[in-house]
């Protein structure tokens, strides 16, 4: 998916995409909304924070937050 205006898989770079606009937003809601227009399903489980890719809704990865 598209993180920093490219393409990309890596959970790193994901990763870091997400945390940068988690700073940007007041509420986890409109983080995951606001993640949701970029193409990201974001939930939480007991593991940290997972990643899937939209429309086919495949996980991508997990990271702790």
């Amino acid at each position: 998916m598209f993180a920093e205006n490219k393409l990309t898989e890596s959970m790193t770079e994901i990763e870091a995409f997400l945390l940068k606009e988690r700073a940007k937003v007041l509420s986890e809601a409109e983080w995951r909304f606001r993640m949701r227009g970029y193409g990201y399903n974001l939930r939480r489980t007991n593991d940290g924070v997972e990643v899937a890719r939209l429309p086919q809704n495949k996980v991508l990865g997990t990271f702790e937050m």
